[in-house]
């Protein structure tokens, strides 16, 4: 356990716990309010947020900054951070091992940011968060309590790009995300 987001963020810094390190240009830490109500988690880096050290700031992170806008969201209010720190190749899922070799860092980043709200985008982000029984077409927009965190699954950005009707169940979880932060 680390005690602050310096020690954890050079920890990462060196990581070779798996072989997504190979490749990787930046680790991509996380971003935003580390003191957040709310924290969003997506799967993994992608070719612009591993060029940047950022999280979603290739389309599918301009397409979240837009309805984050829409609903009233401050991008800067909010901590994002993904499951693994180090793109996969071609934007793929992350693979178990992978998954395993970071997942340490993200409950770190968790325990740092002390979120009421967990917004977890996509499927990869739902099963090993949630766990493996959890499907996102299922339990996307219904809200999940666990040791004192509320969870929102919903779709990743990126699926958003793919399928359009899509775009419709995200802004409504968005909104309710929104309403829970208001409450609390």
């Amino acid at each position: 356990m680390y005690e602050t987001f310096e020690e954890l963020k050079q920890s990462i810094q060196n990581c070779q716990k798996c072989k997504l390190c190979n490749n990787r240009n930046n680790i991509v830490f996380g971003t935003g309010n580390e003191h957040s109500k709310v924290m969003f988690i997506g799967e993994g880096p992608g070719a612009d947020e591993d060029m940047q050290g950022i999280p979603f700031v290739g389309k599918a992170g301009k397409l979240m900054n837009m309805a984050f806008e829409g609903i009233g969201i401050n991008r800067k209010e909010v901590y994002i951070a993904n499951i693994v720190k180090c793109r996969p190749p071609a934007n793929r899922n992350p693979e178990d091992d992978e998954v395993v070799a970071c997942l340490d860092y993200l409950r770190n980043q968790v325990m740092l940011v002390k979120p009421k709200i967990i917004v977890l985008l996509g499927s990869v982000a739902l099963k090993n968060i949630l766990g493996k029984e959890y499907g996102i077409t299922q339990s996307r927009g219904k809200w999940v309590e666990k040791k004192g965190i509320m969870y929102m699954p919903t779709w990743h950005p990126a699926a958003l790009l793919r399928d359009e009707s899509k775009k419709i169940d995200f802004w409504q979880d968005l909104k309710k995300v929104k309403e829970k932060m208001i409450e609390i």
